[in-house]
């Protein structure tokens, strides 16, 4: 990041959970969602991302619903949802609470309808015939022209807007890499005089750390499906974190198994992973980078949610099966930063299994993954696996010598942790 951004000290360890408000309940509203922080506060989510809670365009809306990236106006509230005051009142729930909130914000592009359009036609793409036209081939949506200088004003306007009324703590930026670069250098330039924010890409060029400070790992995440396909092998997921590790120090990447759009379009964590689906998810709680979690995930859910319809998840008791598997690891993360920042040593295994440690001022963590639907024998041998080591599930405490065996049950995962002597 360039130096004349401040970077919010709460980012580093930070976690990240995405919510979908119009599938999240019956009722789909920020009302309803309110009474759930609690729960996502204590299973030690840090951080909430919204997707957009803009109206959506009536014209050519996709579904009964229309797609939530399909806005019709940047400064309003989607009635569906609830009204300003309603989001006001969850902001400040989950900020009273001790998280943040962060709004998505799709910079690319406005639905087919936006209130723009009738006085401002240039601020839009337009093809040869003066229509308005976009280039993803997404038919539900215009294209900005990030050409003309109004339209970049009020744009950061209204992301200003969203700042200053409801004191959001930052933003998602969808396809950030459409965008062009000095736009978003000159948004965060104009709204850190409001407040110090956070950022994050949607996309994996490492030249977009200029502004934001956390990005997209997609290559990450593709490879690691191919792996379960057995399309790919572990070197491919390595190569890609080794490319990782030379982002500047201050440039997170952003680890999920499951998001909006890989759920609704790609599958479940379930359908891309099998029984490595766990296993995956400690991966992303447990090396270098912000974990990201998916509403729902903790349930587990194992289906698709529509993206343009009513397809509600169902929340069959007030502790998700899953609450405690993550609220164990994100707990750790935060009383262990050897998880979230510790230096890394990838251990040889064979291509089913992962294994690394890590170190971080006087910290260690060993953590093996059986990403294969087999049992597996893991030989850990390595001088800083030695001495008391606790096992972060069961909370068993063992004595290692720096040479071990373990077998691990198809999809299993292992987490030892060690603080300093």
């Amino acid at each position: 990041m360039i130096d004349s951004f401040k970077q919010v000290s709460w980012a580093n360890t930070a976690s990240i959970y995405e919510v979908n408000i119009r599938q999240y309940t019956a009722e789909g509203t920020f009302k309803a969602f309110e009474k759930h922080l609690p729960r996502i506060k204590d299973m030690g989510i840090d951080i909430v991302w919204l997707m957009p809670i803009t109206p959506i365009s009536q014209v050519n809306k996709k579904g009964s619903l229309g797609s939530y990236y399909a806005c019709s106006s940047f400064t309003k509230i989607n009635p569906e949802f609830g009204n300003e005051a309603d989001f006001k009142d969850l902001v400040d729930a989950a900020q009273k609470l001790g998280m943040k909130v962060i709004i998505d914000w799709v910079a690319n592009h406005t639905g087919s309808q936006h209130e723009w359009m009738q006085e401002n036609p240039s601020w839009f793409a337009q093809d040869a015939a003066g229509n308005f036209t976009e280039r993803n081939g997404w038919d539900d949506v215009v294209d900005l022209n990030f050409d003309n200088a109004l339209m970049r004003i009020a744009l950061i306007d209204a992301m200003e807007y969203w700042v200053r009324q409801f004191n959001i703590d930052g933003f998602r930026c969808d396809m950030a890499h459409l965008v062009p670069l000095d736009f978003w250098i000159a948004a965060r330039t104009k709204l850190q005089d409001s407040k110090t924010l956070y950022w994050l890409a949607e996309c994996e060029d490492m030249a977009y750390h200029q502004v934001f400070d956390t990005s997209y790992a997609w290559s990450w995440m593709h490879a690691s499906q191919k792996l379960g396909k057995g399309e790919d092998g572990l070197h491919e997921v390595y190569t890609i974190l080794h490319q990782y590790a030379a982002y500047p120090k201050s440039a997170f990447k952003l680890f999920f198994t499951s998001n909006h759009d890989e759920n609704s379009w790609n599958g479940t964590e379930y359908e891309k992973y099998g029984i490595a689906a766990k296993a995956w998810s400690v991966f992303t709680l447990t090396w270098n980078g912000q974990p990201l979690i998916y509403s729902g995930q903790e349930l587990p859910n194992h289906k698709r949610l529509a993206f343009f319809d009513k397809d509600q998840l169902q929340w069959t008791s007030e502790t998700p099966l899953l609450h405690d598997f993550y609220k164990t690891l994100l707990t750790a993360r935060k009383q262990f930063p050897v998880l979230a920042n510790g230096s890394i040593f990838n251990l040889p295994t064979n291509s089913a299994v992962m294994a690394y440690l890590k170190q971080d001022q006087g910290q260690t963590a060993l953590v093996i993954l059986n990403l294969s639907a087999e049992r597996q024998q893991v030989h850990v041998v390595h001088e800083a696996f030695t001495g008391k080591f606790t096992n972060l599930f069961s909370g068993l405490s063992f004595e290692f010598n720096g040479d071990s065996q373990f077998e691990l049950m198809p999809g299993e995962y292992i987490v030892y942790l060690k603080e300093s002597d």
